[in-house]
């Protein structure tokens, strides 16, 4: 049997080293398993995680040309579906708004009913957002600067 990509077989630890494991698969052929392929969590130490002659099932994820075959543990467990984590909610909780009206995630200053304003109240709402936040950036500078201008000798 050939060895593929993306298939699940069963094999045999023979060696562990500082960076991963040996396992021997099907018809002698060894295969590396990374540190980083052993476990989804951070694996310092690969005897935390396997001993010689385990019994352990790999996915292939890739073959070299020179025959060096790459395998992973981790890939080779069946998870669950990711839908267990709830939604994080927006910052100023308009989490659910957001959602219904389908946007994506680039485009966090979304406002569903800012569509239906016209491009000078949009404009005329940016200038005043605008000129609040200079306002309010000036005045926080002054005040550590010693007010306006105000020369200190």
């Amino acid at each position: 049997m050939a060895i593929e990509v993306g298939t699940k077989l069963e094999g045999k630890v023979t060696g562990i080293t500082h960076f991963g494991a040996f396992v021997e698969l099907s018809e002698g052929v060894t295969g590396l398993v990374h540190i980083s392929e052993i476990a989804d969590n951070y694996v310092k130490d690969v005897n935390d995680h396997l001993k010689l002659n385990d019994k352990v099932t790999v996915k292939v994820i890739h073959v070299d040309k020179d025959g060096k075959i790459g395998l992973s543990i981790r890939k080779a467990v069946d998870k669950p579906a990711e839908d267990a984590r709830p939604a994080r909610p927006m910052r100023d909780g308009r989490r659910d708004d957001f959602q219904r009206a389908g946007g994506d995630r680039g485009n966090r200053g979304f406002r569903p009913s800012a569509n239906k304003l016209s491009f000078e109240d949009k404009m005329s709402r940016f200038l005043r957002d605008s000129e609040e936040r200079i306002s309010s950036l000036k005045k926080n500078t002054e005040s550590k600067r010693g007010g306006r201008g105000a020369r200190r000798d």
